[in-house]
């Protein structure tokens, strides 16, 4: 019997469809080799991100189909994956950089940084270059939630990201004491996210994470003009109040047209979890919020309850209003916050637990999401290019609204003012400066 042939290969894996962009993967682009040597097959599959949610299902398939093929004694499928972005640009500030994409969030309190540091890390398991960049200027929680502490080497005036848990990090709380207070207005602001962009040596990087601070001021409009972002991802709780603010920070990135990612939902119950000792196939009454709850115990007097203490629903109320993706939703656990208090995500302490399974989950839906965005959207200015400040400058104010409160003249006036300039100007260090866990 003879092996089929490279076209008899393509033929049968065109009937494997990408689910997100809803096309073949032979009409994708994502065949990079497909070849028969005396009933041997050898294929590779090149997704556009490590992440992909659906990757080992596609590589099972394909092998399925490869098997039928008659003449075939052998397969072997490898799957690879490139992060497709933009395209680069000699104005660039971080020509490395594929994907900016911020985390953000209405208001202060709903776990924003803690989904900034497990997304990462969970993008950066399945192999992808990962950065974050903490924006929060007043509230910088970064180094202490990674685990780094100590001030970045500086080469060739270049500030040299801090690395832990294979990811790139910068914050203005690596630059300052931990109790000094960032009392700055928004120019300043402004500058500094600016430099931080053009003065790190960030590198190759497929996804750079941006914590954004919380609310829908000055601050954010300006940095979303800074920062040409491939999408953001929204967090919130399930509470009304939660919500509410979430509403009128899509408003936001709808006006200076940055793409919703989706939203994810953070402390979306507490489960509560026990053994009732000599109880068997009963139930257990709980008094929740002033209401009595019916809780029913196995044959080994085991129970389990979620219990919605922030409510429930209101990120998928916000989905359902708006068209965007329900990214997941993450419950109450108090090893959350000992991780985040101790510089180490239960990400990482704990990688098979349900709830890092749960970020995992998310982080594959963020990347398919913006492999999606970048096939259907059209090319968009370089980052920090001029034309990529003019073209979101020039969005917003059209818009008709809140004036952005940092023009070009006021923050050139004002740059000088800015510590990192100070900070860069001094003389080369040699070696790293009190490094720590990063």
């Amino acid at each position: 019997m003879s092996s089929p042939t490279k076209e008899d290969l393509l033929q049968v894996l065109s009937q494997i469809i990408d689910p997100d962009l809803n096309q073949d993967i032979v009409s994708l682009g994502f065949i990079t080799q497909a070849a028969v040597c005396d009933g041997i097959v050898k294929v590779t599959i090149n997704l556009t991100t490590p992440a992909c949610p659906v990757k080992d299902q596609m590589k099972r398939q394909a092998e399925e189909l490869l098997r039928g093929l008659p003449g075939v004694e052998s397969v072997t499928v490898e799957m690879t994956a490139e992060v497709r972005g933009r395209e680069r640009s000699s104005e660039e500030m971080a020509p490395g950089v594929r994907h900016v994409i911020a985390v953000s969030s209405g208001k202060g309190g709903v776990g924003k940084s803690t989904v900034t540091i497990n997304l990462a890390v969970a993008l950066a398991a399945t192999g992808a270059r990962v950065g974050i960049l903490d924006c929060d200027v007043h509230g910088p929680d970064i180094p202490m939630m990674l685990g780094c502490t100590g001030e970045p080497e500086i080469v060739d005036k270049r500030l040299i990201p801090k690395v832990n848990y294979g990811i790139k990090s910068m914050s203005i709380g690596y630059l300052i004491p931990d109790e000094k207070p960032v009392i700055w207005r928004g120019p300043m602001v402004h500058k500094l996210i600016e430099q931080f962009l053009a003065d790190v040596e960030w590198g190759e990087l497929d996804y750079l994470l941006v914590d954004m601070p919380p609310g829908t001021g000055d601050a954010q409009l300006s940095l979303a003009q800074i920062v040409p972002m491939t999408g953001s991802v929204l967090v919130t709780t399930p509470q009304a109040v939660s919500t509410f603010d979430v509403g009128k920070a899509i408003g936001m990135f709808e006006q200076v047209n940055v793409p919703i990612l989706g939203i994810v939902e953070n402390m979306t119950g507490f489960a509560i979890e026990g053994t009732v000792k000599g109880a068997s196939n009963t139930s257990l009454e709980l008094e929740i919020g002033g209401e009595t709850q019916s809780v029913p115990v196995d044959g080994d007097g085991r129970f389990s309850h979620i219990v919605p203490i922030f409510g429930s629903g209101g990120a998928e109320g916000l989905t359902a209003k708006h068209g965007f993706p329900f990214l997941g939703g993450i419950p109450l656990n108090p090893a959350v916050r000992v991780g985040g208090d101790g510089g180490a995500p239960i990400t990482i302490t704990a990688p098979d637990s349900l709830i890092a399974k749960t970020f995992a989950e998310i982080a594959g839906r963020v990347a398919a999401e913006v492999s999606k965005r970048e096939r259907m959207s059209p090319a968009r200015p370089a980052v920090g290019s001029r034309s990529s400040h003019l073209a979101k400058g020039g969005a917003a104010r059209a818009s008709r609204g809140a004036p952005f409160a940092c023009g070009p003249v006021r923050v050139r006036a004002r740059a000088r003012r800015c510590p990192t300039r100070r900070w860069l100007r001094r003389p080369r260090r040699r070696g790293t400066a009190r490094a720590g866990a990063g």
